[in-house]
């Protein structure tokens, strides 16, 4: 089965695994499933990342992601949503950033000076591809 969309692939792991309580979850890397896991990471909305070096049983570099919970056992993310996909991107100017949850979520976004949260964004004056929102 070849892969259409790898970053949906990451987020629903991640939904996925916050669902049935795992600790950690992997999933293999690419440079902006790093920078999406180092801005959730910056967020706190999990607990780390770390990257696993390639090895014969895995020819490639993978991200383990370390989720974060509540006292109580929730998951910190109760939401996260692929906001661009393939078949249709969602670009946004910076004054159309949307806000997440009436701005207690992050929306996160791909800019031509790396990946960031829309708040940076909309602070910088830049838009680009609304890759996600988390909440």
């Amino acid at each position: 089965m070849s892969m259409t969309d790898p970053i949906a692939d990451f987020l629903t792991r991640l939904r996925n695994a916050a669902k049935a309580q795992h600790h950690d979850v992997t999933i293999p890397s690419s440079k902006l499933k790093r920078e999406l896991a180092r801005i959730l990471a910056e967020q706190g909305y999990i607990e780390a990342y770390a990257l696993l070096p390639a090895d014969p049983a895995h020819p490639s570099e993978r991200i383990t992601v370390t989720l974060k919970y509540t006292n109580d056992r929730k998951p910190v993310i109760s939401g996260i949503k692929r906001a661009s996909r393939p078949g249709q991107r969602s670009y946004v100017d910076h004054d159309h950033i949307p806000r997440v949850q009436g701005g207690m979520g992050t929306a996160i976004i791909s800019t031509s000076q790396g990946v960031m949260t829309g708040h940076d964004a909309r602070r910088l004056g830049i838009g680009g591809e609304l890759v996600a929102t988390v909440w």
